[in-house]
């Protein structure tokens, strides 16, 4: 078992990212397979179009975030999630001029 108390975690800032600061919770190191963050996105946030070959879930605990993809565009509040397949393209933007809360689980294939 691990546990993490609410403060512990790496610091870690994400690429392809902007006005956002985490907390690597969990890494790849520890559980072979699985990185948990908790991201801290700025009013002005987000990430821009990219894709990943790792599987992601964006589970929004404060705020509001949009994520799209080329073809599909998804508005997450409060206790929504979103998942993400590996190589699929996304985005995200802060919404309402608030800042946003998302815990980001990564699984490596």
């Amino acid at each position: 078992m691990i546990s993490v108390k609410d403060a512990e975690g790496t610091p870690y800032e994400a690429a392809k990212h902007s006005e956002v600061y985490g907390l690597q919770k969990i890494t790849e190191a520890v559980s072979k397979r699985t990185t948990v963050c908790y991201s801290y996105f700025q009013p002005n946030g987000g990430a821009e179009m990219s894709s990943s070959p790792k599987e992601r879930i964006y589970y929004v605990v404060k705020g509001s975030i949009t994520v799209s993809g080329p073809d599909e565009k998804h508005v997450l509040n409060e206790g929504d999630l979103i998942y993400i397949a590996p190589g699929e393209e996304r985005d995200m933007v802060i919404n309402g001029g608030k800042p946003a809360e998302v815990l980001v689980t990564i699984v490596t294939p």
